[in-house]
């Protein structure tokens, strides 16, 4: 399936072969690393094998958090890190990072303590009792500790049974306490990552993504596009590889292999159950099995997501929530909501990624580092530098740190900080009622208030974009998604990259995500992305039917061939 039209960042990479810094990966730490190179103003280009925040970036939990149960892992300096880059995106990512009341509902006292030292100390066995609820006050109070920056989020609170049961009435009535605690959740990670890298091209960086490292050529990195199949060489002063759990398979194909890796799966499902989204009461509940692991239960988009597993897993296989993995988290949701009835035709989405963990060993999975540490060896008589570890909250400071060790080989000083500068469409975001009110009003000229609104729900403050964008052209509502419009569409697949009717439905939209998909929405999407992109009507047949595939097989949906109302 390729474009009639070639890909202007293609022909820019092309054009452009060498620069000082090749970023190889385009999840969300290699887009913060080309941002913030970019932001230097160093020559960096980016190349990603898929579409941007495809691979690992696409498969989290939707959480902005500091990673309590870390703590019992002796990582204080990640909670700490982590927990300050919490509220660092409360401000700078205000579209897509909103503060989270979190909830863990508690049955027992003293569960844990006797086996907490020996977790902590060896890490060579997972836990197999639940934490208690002193083990859990202790871990609360430590977590604050590192949150004290001017009260981004409040402080923690524990309940006894009557007042929790007040709270939240579905919960088990068996409980003893809940704790409830704020961490933040991404309500579109994909765009939060896209949001990263188009600053970072704005900056002056080149990317492109289905760009793949296939080898190594005279010092240069050899690239195959595989929309084409046309292959060129890159060369730079620096190579840094951000290809996540598969840094070792990259660094093989350049001829420099390395063992740094050892992911384990997350599965997740995405539920439409009424009952359960109001029995959350809008909180997200950080739940624990009698076998201390852990699930998530999100209210998020009118809908529930659950996860996530923590399982050994190769790069090399397909990622795929499975029916076992259903199973756990149906048994332990029911175990905590025991009155809400959960059902497989409630699944609408589901998903799975592979962590870009270290090599672990016989380490207990749950236990492995969630840290980052950065791998320095030699490509073609250029420092290559390999990111082992990394997750999404932490990925300013990563950025931030990769590109601190890059400054210092380029012999170049740092000229911008990013710790307060804000993100995409965050930058001037309206967080309040009456800001959010003004900015509708002064912007609901020739669109309406309505749409408008809905346009910077979606896109921030980028909305202006796809503002002028609706005025200038012949706006018509989508017949199965009516919220979204064929100007909006065509500017979006326009200006972000899309080659793939896939990465509209997964990456740009949320409509895969809550289930809005039919095949009549297909047919109609493909019609507005292969205008925009030249398709002919054999590469828009053969884009439904890759599209189909790909969400029948990778995210559990059937498809009724009766549109939806899709937000």
């Amino acid at each position: 399936m390729t474009s009639s039209t070639p890909r202007t960042d293609v022909v820019s990479l092309i054009q452009h072969p060498r620069s000082q810094v090749l970023v190889i990966g385009g999840g969300i730490n290699g887009a913060a690393t080309f941002r913030e190179l970019a932001l230097q103003g160093v020559d960096v280009t980016l190349i990603e094998r898929g579409d941007y925040i495809s691979g690992s970036s696409a498969a989290s939990s939707h959480m902005i958090h500091g990673g309590i149960r870390y703590l019992e892992n002796g990582e204080f300096r990640l909670v700490r890190e982590a927990v300050q880059e919490r509220n660092r995106l409360l401000k700078t990512a205000p579209h897509y990072v909103k503060p989270l009341q979190t909830t863990i509902p508690i049955f027992s006292l003293f569960s844990g303590i006797a086996a907490a030292p020996l977790r902590f100390l060896t890490h060579k066995q997972s836990s197999t009792t639940e934490r208690g609820a002193l083990l859990i006050k202790v871990g609360l109070a430590l977590y604050d500790s590192f949150s004290r920056d001017g009260g981004s989020v409040p402080r923690h609170e524990f309940h006894g049974r009557r007042k929790s049961l007040a709270h939240q009435p579905a919960l088990n009535p068996d409980l003893k306490y809940t704790a409830t605690y704020y961490d933040a959740v991404m309500v579109h990670p994909e765009r939060l990552g896209l949001d990263v890298l188009l600053d970072g091209v704005a900056a002056g960086g080149r990317a492109a993504n289905y760009v793949e490292a296939v080898g190594a050529v005279d010092g240069g990195v050899l690239v195959r596009d595989l929309v084409t199949g046309d292959e060129f060489v890159l060369s730079a002063d620096v190579v840094v590889n951000t290809s996540g759990p598969w840094t070792d398979l990259t660094n093989g194909a350049l001829g420099a292999p390395t063992t740094f890796m050892g992911g384990t799966k997350g599965s997740h499902i995405v539920v439409d159950n009424p009952e359960l989204l109001a029995a959350t009461k809008g909180r997200e509940l950080f739940l624990e099995n009698a076998d201390g692991r852990v699930v998530l239960v999100c209210p998020i988009k009118g809908r529930v997501l659950i996860g996530t597993t923590d399982v050994d897993a190769d790069p090399r296989d397909p990622m795929i929530e499975t029916d076992e993995d259903t199973d756990y988290f149906f048994k332990l949701v029911s175990r905590v909501f025991p009155g809400v009835a959960l059902d497989r035709s409630q699944i609408v989405f589901t998903y799975a990624g592979i962590r870009p963990l270290p090599r672990h060993d016989d380490e207990a999975p749950g236990f492995v580092s969630r840290d980052y540490r950065i791998e320095k060896s030699n490509f073609g008589g250029s420092p290559l530098l390999s990111l082992v570890g990394g997750k999404w909250t932490t990925f300013r400071a990563l950025g931030e740190h990769m590109t601190n060790d890059v400054l210092a080989i380029l012999k170049r000083a740092r000229t911008a900080s990013t710790t307060t500068l804000s993100i995409g469409g965050g930058v001037g975001f309206p967080t309040t009622e009456p800001t959010r009110n003004d900015w509708i009003q002064s912007h609901a000229v020739g669109v309406s208030r309505s749409r408008v609104a809905e346009l910077l729900t979606r896109y921030g403050t980028r909305a202006t974009e796809f503002i002028a964008a609706i005025i200038e052209g012949n706006d018509v509502a989508l017949r199965t998604a009516p919220n979204y419009t064929t100007t909006e569409l065509d500017h979006l697949v326009r200006t972000e990259s899309v080659v793939h009717l896939i990465d509209v439905l997964l990456r740009r939209t949320d409509l895969a995500f809550i289930g809005a998909v039919t095949g009549p929405m297909i047919d109609e999407l493909a019609t507005i992305v292969g205008g925009s992109l030249g398709w002919t009507s054999e590469q828009c047949a053969a884009e439904i039917v890759a599209t189909r595939e790909i969400l029948t097989t990778m995210h559990g949906q059937a498809f009724t061939e009766q549109a939806a109302v899709a937000g």
